[in-house]
């Protein structure tokens, strides 16, 4: 792995240039500066500004790929480590080093004024020099010893660390390898991130000298449950819970260290329960809407043969979801039309949504709502609706969604994506969007906004996997056929993704 054996900071680097399409001398410049590190300090001094590093690079930034690789990048820099003889570990500086033998990067550091060949010698000189002895009154004293308690925290310190990297691993290459969720995995990554400058300031290089893993009674006590894991998401929630134990424990005997580091530990404690509330609404809707592809939106007004009749056929025609969308009803006639669509769906073994009203959702006993950006939030609807109903939300852009997700949404409107016969819309956000969503997050999302069997076809290769719609089927002749052939469409690309034929890239 290219991150094994660096320093965290040298890691947070190499990370950050990982993320790159193009990986160019200005990014290597970027990432080095971004950190208050070594390799900062040096670029300092040496006379590099903040608006040298990052203000202008984005404009002079070229299409072009890279003259070097960043895996002999990274070699480089682990062999000017070990001729450095300070251990095995490699460093910012040994980074900013292998970067100052990049012929084009040098030439981006003269282009700013910068005397590359000084800052590289500066880089060789030995950290130690002599140094004439100053006189002086003081009496050295023999160093004092460690009390064994401040050992004993240490030794606490240490393992709870462990753990709690540990635990981010296991958690990240879930989200990472079998969600495919981008957005959550960078989430726990920067948690990772953040635990590393706080852990920094616990004294951890001494707490490792005071490990003493041989004469752990720890270590030998094991739970059945501990020993046997049922499925992939049961090894997550057993991690999870490691890292908060973790988390607190740090945090806790932390304070007897620095009381600073200690409070951002705890910030960083509450900052992963949300990230856990996303983790689990995620794995939870999957689970419920797995086999939800086509979601039907009806209004009465807007179906000529009526509601009722529209909705018993679009289900027979493998409708999975019915959402009732009315805006002006009367509330008594809106509950009534609610209560007969429940029954409908029930009958047909679809789910029932909805739009706007957890109220007369829970009255009509639905299987959960749908909130708009301006509606309630998904807070607010959770504790209306309770913890097991479906909570729905409407998305049109990637921060929206991305925080839907940590609000604890099971579903996502992903639109609009094309012009609407049934709402109007000053902006759209277009396949895009849809792109975004299908490229990062995992929750089931549903692209809306003007789809049908016309257009459904660059939807499904934007990377959507289920769609809402509405005129489509309400105002066909026949909505049975309608309904029945955008299954048709979505069941061919889902059966195609299952043997392997088209590369799955939505959810």
């Amino acid at each position: 792995m290219l991150t094994s054996l660096l320093s965290p900071g040298a890691e947070r680097v190499i990370d950050r240039l990982q993320l790159k399409e193009l990986c160019t001398e200005f990014d290597l410049l970027e990432s080095l500066w971004l950190d208050e590190s070594r390799a900062h300090d040096l670029l300092k001094v040496a006379g590099v500004t903040e608006v040298q590093a990052s203000g202008i690079l984005p404009a002079c930034r070229s299409e072009t790929g890279p003259a070097w690789s960043l895996l002999n990048f990274v070699q480089q820099a682990r062999r000017l480590a070990a001729q450095d003889g300070r251990g095995t570990e490699t460093r910012t500086e040994h980074l900013l080093m292998a970067a100052l033998e990049i012929p084009t990067f040098r030439d981006l550091l003269q282009g700013l004024g910068i005397d590359a060949e000084s800052l590289r010698s500066k880089l060789l000189q030995p950290t130690v020099v002599a140094a004439t002895p100053i006189e002086s009154d003081i009496q050295l004293r023999p160093a004092a010893v460690i009390h064994s308690e401040s050992v004993s925290v240490l030794r606490i310190l240490d393992a709870s660390a462990n753990r709690c990297r540990e635990g981010l691993r296991v958690v990240e290459d879930y989200t990472r390898m079998i969600l495919n969720d981008s957005h959550l995995s960078r989430q726990i990554k920067e948690t990772r991130h953040g635990l590393a400058p706080l852990l920094s300031r616990l004294n951890l290089d001494l707490a490792v000298q005071a490990r003493d893993t041989e004469h752990d009674v720890g270590t030998s006590i094991h739970t059945a449950f501990e020993m046997a894991r049922p499925s992939a998401w049961s090894v997550v929630v057993a991690n999870l819970k490691r890292v908060q134990e973790s988390l607190r424990t740090l945090e806790e005997y932390g304070k007897t260290v620095d009381s600073q580091a200690a409070a951002g530990i705890g910030a960083l404690r509450y900052r992963f329960y949300t990230i856990e509330k996303g983790l689990y609404a995620t794995h939870v809707a999957i689970e419920k809407l797995r086999d939800c592809h086509l979601y039907l939106l009806v209004t009465d007004h807007l179906c000529p043969q009526g509601a009722g009749p529209v909705v018993k056929a679009a289900l027979r025609g493998g409708v999975d979801i019915v959402q009732m969308r009315e805006k002006g009803m009367p509330d008594r006639r809106f509950l009534e039309l609610a209560k007969w669509m429940r029954e409908w769906t029930a009958d047909a073994g679809a789910l029932f949504i909805v739009n706007d009203r957890p109220d007369l959702a829970c009255l009509a006993e639905a299987d959960g709502v749908h909130v708009g950006q301006g509606d309630l939030s998904v807070l607010e609807a959770r504790r209306i609706m309770g913890g097991k109903k479906l909570i729905g939300v409407s998305t049109h852009a990637i921060e929206q969604a991305r925080q839907a997700v940590l609000d604890g949404a099971d579903s996502l409107g992903v639109g609009p994506v094309f012009t609407s016969k049934t709402k109007s819309f000053d902006e759209f956000a277009g396949l895009g969007y849809v792109e975004q969503v299908a490229a990062e997050i995992a929750l089931p999302a549903f692209a809306i906004g003007g789809i049908g069997i016309e257009n459904v076809s660059q939807v499904l290769a934007a990377g959507a996997r289920r769609i809402a719609v509405s005129s489509e089927i309400c105002s066909a002749e026949s909505p049975e056929r309608a309904a029945a052939k955008l299954k048709e469409m979505l069941l061919i690309i889902r059966d195609a993704e299952a043997d392997g034929s088209v590369y799955p890239g939505g959810h």
